[in-house]
């Protein structure tokens, strides 16, 4: 499949038809309604008129310039409506039926070029601008968000300016090749594929970041396996460097086949590792994405709580995986959270922490096994998760056979600092994952939300300006149907898009203002729903594109949207220039909780780095509780979003 409606050269389409090229993206385009004709009817007319008068003054772009109609960018279903392959450039032109642009049209805009910028191999080495076209405007009318917007007779001279003399145009024939395209994958898209053909498409920027890590994983895991010893690596890693796809494919590793151990009756286990996760949302959504791969998905994903149950039956069951890879390992339960949601657990394993539970666990298999902790670093956000690593020493310390442990970390400070006292502990750097590959070049994002909740509100708003630049967007707004607007439009030509509203379980006061939030309530998303939330498209029911539910952190952590919007509720605020979190609701039992505080900086922290591409706040206007909170969002670099 071609991934252009009408790709020619500048001079062949200055003297076609006009109702022939409608004709051909009639033919790529089979559901185009009227309006959507009509739309191609002015822009093509805007377009044959822009490339005439630029051939007249610029004779030189007749030789190799090009022209592209309804791009479709790879792996994806956005299209943009029009490129120009000039001299030197590549301009992305979005045509609107405006007299004025919203910011919606403006950062969708903003994203096609940012992208290709990224992403596609032959704008690597050429200038790409943008310019939205207003095909109800005139002259050149402003720039904004790194968008030139302007009315439909200025787009020739836009285009003269633009070229650069002596360079080369792009060629068409390798700028519609799909190998030119190398987007990030979601984590969504990117298991999906992983569980459909075995593989993980490479990425560059993903490989060169989880590579030497994967590498290094399955060293230690052929070593242990030929000593026959057991081993714990832990692999560190920011926000969105990839410990879940990490973790995934080591699930699916072929060689795990070679060294698993016959059981009794000579059979081999067929799935010799398993991922789990605390975090059933996550369990769940990956699950339904890869039912198709048969038996509900579940054949590498599991719920370490399930798995928990199934091997603490008896101690005389022995699991069939030699990789153990637990998520979110720093989160793992202690023993009094263990023995909260295990109350029927037989008397021997009571009083275990899951570290514990697991070093026992591993410690059944034959021979061999290793188990594998993903660690992330502020992300504890509920009852029982505040022990930290220390808990997975403490585990090997009081193993029945500790002398067969080797234990694998990273070499920072803060994970060696739990483990020094241990022996037969090796510091590896490839198990430190540093880089973010999930966003857009917004690699500072995580070091922005830190500085905001900080109280660094001049340091935020310095990354901030780098952000948007770099096309990751931060909107602010007390209008909630401003808020879904902007989301709807900059995503209505984007039918794989997931954006949804996201929310703090600890807030009181959100529902009375157009929130449906309520645990348990039909508003807000809860078991068996997050599948579809996560994966179902615009209009689907049940999907997060909707924007009538919402989900809380407990409900994202772990996973990823285009863009959220986020409501900012009253259980953290900023009073007298410090947060407090005086009006959030309290704790079932309060006095398991270390600090209060901690829990909803961190729920925070996940709620506000959820998106991909942006950041949508919203804060209703309640009593006197959260103005101080909102102007603090706009001094730390949030944008308030305003009527077209």
């Amino acid at each position: 499949m071609t991934q252009a409606g009408y790709c020619e050269k500048l001079s062949t389409f200055s003297e076609s038809d006009a109702a022939s090229v409608v004709e051909a993206l009639r033919a790529f385009i089979q559901d185009a309604g009227d309006s959507q004709v009509r739309a191609w009817q002015d822009s093509i007319r805007i377009l044959k008129h822009t490339v005439s008068e630029m051939i007249v003054k610029q004779p030189n772009v007749v030789n190799d310039g090009s022209v592209l109609l309804e791009y479709m960018i790879p792996l994806e279903s956005r299209r943009i409506d029009a490129l120009l392959l000039l001299n030197g450039v590549v301009v992305v032109v979005e045509f609107k039926g405006k007299i004025s642009a919203s910011q919606a049209d403006i950062d969708q805009t903003a994203a096609y070029a940012r992208d290709l910028r990224a992403y596609h191999k032959e704008c690597s080495d050429v200038l790409v601008k943008c310019v939205l076209v207003l095909t109800r405007g005139s002259g050149n009318i402003t720039r904004r968000g790194g968008v030139d917007i302007i009315g439909q007779d200025h787009l020739s001279s836009y285009c003269e300016e633009a070229i650069l003399a002596g360079k080369d145009s792009p060629d068409a024939a390798n700028f519609i090749g799909i190998e030119c395209y190398q987007p990030l994958p979601s984590l969504i898209k990117a298991a999906r594929e992983l569980f459909d053909s075995g593989t993980l498409t490479r990425i560059h920027r993903a490989a060169v970041a989880t590579e030497p890590t994967l590498a290094k994983c399955a060293s230690i895991v052929h070593e242990t396996a030929n000593k026959k010893r057991r081993a714990l690596i832990l692999i560190c890693g920011v926000p969105g460097a990839g410990k879940t796809l990490v973790g995934l494919q080591l699930a699916h590793a072929k060689y795990l086949d070679d060294l698993a151990v016959i059981r009794n009756g000579g059979i081999k286990p067929e799935a010799a590792a398993v991922f789990l996760s605390g975090n059933g949302p996550l369990v769940e959504v990956l699950q339904y994405e890869l039912r198709s791969a048969g038996g509900g998905g579940k054949a590498f994903v599991r719920g370490v709580h399930e798995y928990v149950k199934t091997f603490t039956r008896s101690a005389n069951r022995i699991p069939p995986h030699h990789v153990l890879i637990y998520d979110e390992a720093q989160r793992a339960f202690d023993a009094a959270q263990v023995q909260a949601k295990h109350k029927d657990m037989p008397s021997e394993f009571q009083g275990l922490s899951e570290p514990e539970l697991f070093v026992q666990f591993a410690e059944r298999v034959p021979e061999w096994c290793v188990v594998v902790g993903l660690i992330g670093s502020g992300q504890e956000i509920h009852i029982g998760e505040e022990g930290g690593l220390s808990q997975w020493k403490d585990a090997i310390d009081k193993a029945s056979s500790s002398e067969e442990w080797d234990v694998y970390i990273p070499t920072i400070e803060e994970v060696k600092i739990h483990f020094n006292e241990l022996a037969n502990v090796r510091y590896e750097e490839s198990l430190e994952l540093s880089v973010t590959i999930r966003f857009h070049l917004a690699t500072r994002l995580y070091e922005f939300v830190r500085m905001l909740l900080e109280g660094k509100a001049e340091e935020a708003r310095e990354i901030s300006v780098e952000l948007e630049k770099n096309g990751y967007n931060l909107r602010l707004t007390r209008d909630l149907q401003r808020a879904k607007d902007y989301l709807t439009n900059r995503y209505n030509k984007n039918l794989e898009a997931r954006f949804g509203m996201v929310a703090s379980a600890r807030d009181k006061d959100l529902s009375n203002h157009g929130i449906p939030k309520g645990f348990r309530s039909s508003g807000e998303v809860s078991r068996g729903k997050y599948g579809k939330w996560y994966s179902e498209s615009l209009g689907k029911q049940g999907s997060c594109t909707l924007l009538d539910t919402v989900a809380t952190e407990f409900g994202v952590q772990g996973l990823e949207l285009d863009a959220c919007l986020l409501a900012w509720g009253t259980d953290l605020i900023r009073v007298n220039g410090e947060w407090t979190n005086q009006f959030a609701s309290g704790y079932r039992d309060a006095t398991r909780i270390i600090d209060s505080m901690v829990l909803r900086m961190n729920a925070y922290r996940v709620l506000l780095t959820r998106g991909r591409d942006c950041c949508v706040v919203f804060i209703p206007t309640i009593e006197e509780k959260n103005e101080e909170t909102y102007k603090y969002l706009k001094d730390c670099g949030f944008s308030e979003l305003t009527e077209q």
